[in-house]
């Protein structure tokens, strides 16, 4: 079994959620400064680098005002959409 990180539903996740920061309208480095992290660990996040902390995803969606179970909702879709 691959790890999730490198997982399709993974990769749509981490779509969704540049889309949510794009929309948004902030940058790495403004996302990562009103999360408390560097901007590095947000483009980690979106680019397959590093794995995505269910704590993290929630901060995240709450601060480009993304709705946490849309992302939750696409991955349960997408997990669907592969059995």
């Amino acid at each position: 079994m691959k790890t999730s990180t490198y997982t399709p539903q993974y990769d749509e996740l981490r779509a969704w959620l540049k889309a949510k920061r794009d929309e948004s309208g902030l940058s790495l480095r403004e996302l990562g400064a009103v999360l408390g992290c560097h901007h590095s660990i947000i483009g980690k996040l979106e680019q397959d680098r590093r794995r995505i902390d269910i704590f993290e995803f929630i901060d995240y969606c709450e601060a480009v005002g993304a709705d946490p179970h849309e992302g939750i909702n696409l991955l349960i879709k997408e997990s669907a959409a592969k059995a």
